[in-house]
Order: structure tokens, then sequence, then C-alpha cells
């Protein structure tokens, strides 16, 4: 199992599509109109077990991602992303965890 198999110091992370053209509804939060393309994984960084570390476990750069509100540490037993977006999980992400 690797150091990840605890689930603790692991951020969740939402990479975005592109954004669209800016809508009229100004009551719509940013994320309702970017969905999110990929759900990723990033150790949290060092002495800030809240914040994204630099790149996720895949590689990817984290500065343009979105953190998510999902903390697997707090779910035992669950898989490390939201059930709700299994569908766009980074395999490279979700198979350095499951190592």
């Amino acid at each position: 199992m690797s150091e990840f198999g605890g689930m603790s110091g692991i951020v969740v992370v939402y990479e975005l599509d592109k954004p669209m053209a800016p809508r009229i509804s100004p009551g719509i939060p940013a994320c309702a109109e970017r969905p999110v393309r990929r759900v990723h994984a990033a150790p949290s960084a060092p002495g800030t077990p809240a914040t994204t570390g630099p790149r996720t476990l895949c590689g990817k750069d984290t500065f343009a991602m979105e953190k998510a509100s999902w903390k697997p540490s707090e779910r035992p037993g669950a898989p490390w992303y939201p059930a709700g977006y299994a569908s766009v999980v980074c395999p490279d992400c979700d198979a350095v965890i499951e190592t």
C-alpha cells in the first residue's frame, strides 16, 4: 500500500473545462459554468494539510484547478473522490492511490 492508502495528506482538485462566454445571470457560480473535466488527487502542501501542493499525483499543475470540499480522510471506506464524479476520475491519480 502506498503512503496515500490512508488518504491523509490527499487533497481532491477539479480540473475545469475552458471558460465559457460570460453569462447574463450574475448569480450563477463560476463552477456551474465550467464543468469538471477531470478529478485529480494532489498531496497536501508540507505543513499545511488543507492546502494543495503544486502538482497532482499524475504530475499536472494544480494552480488553475479548483479545490474540492471533499476530504477523503473524513470518509473511511469511501473512494478518495466524490462518487458523483466517478466517470471523470483521473486514471493516473487513481492508480497511484491504489498502489
